[in-house]
């Protein structure tokens, strides 16, 4: 994108062709490779559907990621997220299985319910967002959807038969016949050869309440950093109380930080602002700065569009020298304990060599000054 930023043009006009959006497919695995060259433990990919503005292309992270398995060694290959009430569950399982199979135990099962109303709608779901006035009931929907599929897929990549039988999924079917009898169990081929993490947005007071109880990682991001540390701690407290066992430092959590390293702090202020503001011009209105203080100490109001500033004192955006980005990030693993942290290096209007860059400085500059 030559003309990222605050201004015109408004986020629905910008229009990429085929060609385009294909090449940046292309250089999302060529940098998925490159993560791999550098040491990086993980490398994750999104879910998206129908962006023909360019911000976010890939449709299935889990079809890249094999991609990406055959290209690498080492590097794990998560998804941030799979929009599990835009998938069939059973398909979603399937396909994580076979991803997980075919990269060596490498596959994270990255889950999410979802927050672009043009992609739920379509693909049979429902989504509340600042833009949409359905919010209570397409969220009630979607949550109890979700939840149910999250349901249907564990048990499904976990046993070797099983059925599920709920309001809006129901495996198998009754009366389907099958050689002279009735199918009354199913069993997912394949199923994952090896152990899987599953990791869950947590973006909603109900979501921080039921990751923990479901004994699944909590990813945090765009919180203010004392509503990340609240969180954080109350999310130990539930998991301890469902689960009979403490949380060590940092365990099942994950911090996302958007990041950009150069050699002054002005160059790096400079170089990301128009990123910063054109990823915000997008996704404003879906509700992602709900984890934002406002001035009175509280959430922010839905629809916050923030300057990079204030992305900068909320410390979600991590902008300056590499000193100072490792500084910062040392202070989150001082306040939380840190022991799992993605870093969000490329902005809206980067190019890929700028991208490249950037993971080379976090990885050789960066990541060694950590504690």
């Amino acid at each position: 994108m030559n003309d990222a930023g605050a201004g015109p043009p408004a986020a629905t006009d910008r229009r990429f062709d085929n060609a385009a959006v294909w090449a940046a497919t292309e250089r999302i695995i060529d940098m998925g490779v490159h993560a791999d060259r550098l040491g990086f433990d993980s490398y994750w990919l999104t879910e998206h559907h129908f962006q023909y503005e360019g911000y976010e292309v890939i449709p299935n992270g889990i079809l890249i990621g094999a991609i990406l398995a055959e290209r690498t060694e080492n590097v794990r290959i998560g998804m941030a997220f799979n929009i599990v009430p835009q998938w069939h569950p059973l398909k979603l399982a399937e396909d994580f299985a076979t991803l997980h199979n075919i990269s060596g135990g490498r596959g994270i099962l990255g889950v999410g319910r979802g927050t672009v109303p043009r992609e739920s709608e379509v693909l049979g779901s429902k989504i509340g967002s600042f833009d949409n006035p359905d919010q209570a009931a397409a969220d009630d929907f979607n949550r109890k959807q979700f939840d149910e599929a999250m349901a249907v897929i564990r048990l499904a990549l976990d046993n070797e038969s099983f059925a599920f039988h709920g309001d809006v999924y129901d495996f198998p079917p009754p009366g389907i016949p099958d050689r002279g009898g009735f199918v009354e169990e199913l069993t997912l081929v394949p199923r994952p050869l090896y152990p899987y993490e599953i990791w869950q947005a947590i973006t909603s007071p109900p979501t921080l309440e039921q990751v923990p109880k479901s004994g699944w990682g909590g990813v945090f991001w765009n919180n203010h950093h004392s509503f990340t540390k609240m969180r954080w701690e109350r999310f130990a407290e539930v998991y301890a109380e469902a689960q009979g066992r403490e949380l060590e430092s940092g365990s099942h959590r994950q911090l996302v930080l958007c990041t950009r390293v150069e050699d002054s702090h002005e160059a790096a202020v400079d170089k990301v602002r128009n990123g910063h503001d054109e990823f915000w011009k997008f996704l404003g209105p879906y509700g992602w700065s709900k984890g934002y203080m406002g001035a009175d100490g509280k959430p922010a109001k839905p629809g916050l569009i923030p300057t990079l500033e204030e992305s900068m004192d909320q410390k979600t955006w991590v902008v300056g020298t590499a000193d100072e980005v490792a500084e910062t990030i040392n202070w989150y693993n001082e306040e939380l304990g840190l022991e799992n942290l993605l870093l969000f290096p490329a902005m809206p209007g980067d190019n890929y060599g700028d991208t490249e860059e950037q993971m080379q400085r976090l990885g050789e500059d960066v990541l060694p000054q950590l504690g």
